[in-house]
């Protein structure tokens, strides 16, 4: 078959040994094909221009950077909010579903360091490295599950056993050779378009399964890094989970057509038309966000905020969940000064309270985490 074997193990079961990539036959381009990656390439393009005039992206690559985080995670059964992210506190320990999505913020920031600072080609070793961040200390982090090590032993993915999975990847014993040719094939450019290829490193990726735990997540941050480090994004604002989130049922089957009749193409089909969703949407929710923070700068200096409110306002697009404490270390003012801005703010209604009581009390730029939060409600179960 196109995409690999079904191989019978002597102890009943069935493991899938997949093909190397580029498939063979080579992908058929057809129109519908070829129009789809024309208006995915389209919609990319636009989302790179709207971020290139930006005075400043890496305010809002921060906060889609955690959005993904939390929708990937959110896949694979993650019970937790936006805000429950956003708000968690370095001298609290967060609790596990919170403590994953954090890590998977890390993990991607690693990549991402790897990539840029010290110039790394995407590499397995890039990859082990995030995996063991995204797996320390949480649910998955158990001793068996070998955070930042390739799996020993059989995996499975749906079921309660070998025997009854919905599939089973190769065997431990063929990892070596396909994470090799699979390497190999990441560092290639020019055969197939970038975005084709990296639809089919991220099928591959989640068919070889090499982690006892943590694959999907782990293999939706490659789709990122790999169209970061082949120039298609300009910076790591994509959040594919969305889609894949929506369209859940639809993203495994078309993985696993692609195993059990060889479907790269629809499989492929499918990849696209979520990059040239969640480009446009990556493009809404940008130019939202320009308005929102040009109509509450209007608002607070007409308030009298002055230069201090502005300032804070850009502190709350990078941390939208704040104490008068924060507000205070980041403007470098008084309390009372960084009191007087923060009630100005709720007064407005820029700011929400959304602690009890007189203490401690935390504060929501309310408006711009509800606008972050379009399409991360829990819904969604793994399966």
């Amino acid at each position: 078959m196109r995409s690999g074997q079904f191989v019978k193990q002597s102890s009943g079961y069935t493991a899938f040994m997949p093909s190397n990539l580029p498939p063979e036959p080579a992908i058929e381009f057809t129109e519908a094909l070829q129009l789809q990656l024309s208006q995915a390439d389209r919609a990319i393009g636009a989302l790179n221009m709207v971020l290139s005039v930006l005075p400043n992206p890496d305010l809002l690559t921060g906060m889609f950077i955690q959005k993904e985080a939390l929708l990937s995670s959110q896949i694979e059964g993650t019970q937790s909010s936006l805000v429950d992210v956003l708000g968690a506190e370095d001298d609290h320990a967060p609790t596990h579903d919170v403590g994953e999505v954090l890590n998977y913020v890390k993990a991607a920031r690693h990549g991402l360091q790897r990539l840029k600072q010290d110039d790394m080609p995407l590499c397995f070793r890039i990859i082990k490295e995030m995996h063991t961040i995204l797996m320390t200390n949480v649910r998955g982090g158990a001793s068996n599950l070998t955070p930042g090590e390739f799996r020993t032993m059989q995996n499975w993915i749906g079921g309660s056993n070998l025997n009854n999975a919905r599939f089973v990847p190769p065997l431990a014993d063929a990892l070596p050779g396909l994470l090799g040719s699979l390497e190999k094939y990441m560092n290639q450019i020019g055969q197939l378009p970038p975005l084709v290829q990296c639809a089919l490193i991220h099928y591959q990726f989640e068919t070889i399964h090499p982690f006892n735990d943590g694959n999907g997540r782990i293999g939706r941050l490659l789709i990122t890094l790999h169209l970061l480090e082949q120039k298609v994004l300009d910076y790591p604002v994509l959040y594919l989970s969305a889609y894949l989130k929506i369209h859940q049922q639809e993203y495994y089957d078309r993985l696993q057509q692609v195993r059990q009749s060889g479907q790269y193409e629809k499989w492929i089909a499918f990849f696209l038309e979520g990059v040239e969703t969640v480009s446009n949407m990556v493009i809404d929710t940008t130019r939202r966000i320009q308005k929102l923070e040009r109509q509450d700068s209007d608002r607070l200096i007409e308030a009298g905020a002055g230069s201090d409110g502005i300032s804070m306002l850009r502190f709350l697009m990078q941390q939208p969940i704040v104490q008068i404490q924060d507000i205070e270390n980041y403007l470098g003012k008084s309390r009372n000064t960084a009191t007087k801005i923060v009630n100005t703010a709720e007064s407005l209604g820029i700011l929400k309270q959304i602690s009890k009581g007189k203490r401690n009390r935390k504060y929501a730029y309310q408006v711009y985490v509800n606008i972050l939060s379009e399409g991360t409600e829990i819904t969604s179960t793994p399966l």
